[in-house]
């Protein structure tokens, strides 16, 4: 393993590794997932069509959300997993804090011109879902469990296949990593009854189609990435002893 550092400073402190391409990439990460879960509590897409009887309808989110899992691939690939467990954890920590400030936010009183206009409505309409419990309880459960294993796949795969076939560990481990997610995600809001039942099969099967064929689309880029990150950072790590476990 590379490992980039800086020279120890003048009062004799430790020599620590630098990666000044990490705390850019956590933030877009994070960004990704706040924006994403407005998104998938503001709205139901419906395309108009269906494939072998199943009507292609997504949840706004889903047409951002891939690219969490791009920058995870980039995370776990350069970095490593003990770091991308850190950005789950980061990820997850800062949902929760969007959560429960929409949740304090619809609780306060409003102006009475504010909501004689509808402003409450508005408000309960975009927002709203996400300060409930169901969406709260649904994405950060899917989000979690999703994540983690993405990363752990792709980690292990990456010994296994000795750093060989970039693509194959990116899709393979988004594809298991998106499909806990959509179907956990999904089951969760329709049984507290933030989507209704008759739209499970629809809203699983679509999601995990438009997420992979997304992260197809953007291999290109996250090869180009990658190769670009482990050239700057000087930086490329093998998890070959590592444990994955989630809380270390």
């Amino acid at each position: 393993m590379n490992e980039k550092t800086s020279p120890a400073d003048s009062s004799g402190g430790t020599i620590v590794p630098q990666n000044p391409y990490l705390i850019a990439i956590t933030s877009v990460f994070t960004a990704v997932l706040i924006i994403s879960n407005i998104a998938s509590s503001a709205k139901i897409v419906d395309l108009g069509f269906s494939i072998l009887g199943i009507d292609l309808a997504f949840d706004g989110g889903t047409l951002l959300f891939p690219l969490a899992y791009v920058i995870g691939a980039l995370i776990t690939e350069v970095y490593g997993f003990k770091v991308m467990r850190r950005t789950i954890w980061t990820g997850f920590i800062v949902l929760a804090i969007s959560a429960l400030f929409f949740f304090i936010l619809r609780i306060l009183p409003g102006e009475v011109l504010w909501e004689d206009e509808a402003g409450m409505a508005a408000y309960e309409a975009i927002l709203g879902g996400m300060s409930t419990g169901g969406i709260v309880l649904a994405s950060l459960s899917a989000y979690l469990v999703g994540k983690f294993f993405d990363s752990a796949i792709h980690s292990r795969l990456k010994v296994l296949m000795q750093g060989r076939m970039l693509w194959v560990r990116a899709l393979g481990s988004s594809l298991v990593g998106q499909l806990l997610d959509s179907f956990i995600f999904v089951s969760i809001a329709s049984l507290t009854g933030v989507f209704p039942w008759e739209l499970f099969t629809a809203l699983v099967f679509t999601n995990c189609l438009l997420k992979v064929s997304f992260e197809v689309l953007l291999t290109p880029f996250t090869y180009l990435s990658v190769k670009y990150l482990k050239k700057a950072e000087n930086l490329d790590v093998y998890d070959r002893d590592v444990k994955y476990h989630p809380f270390l």
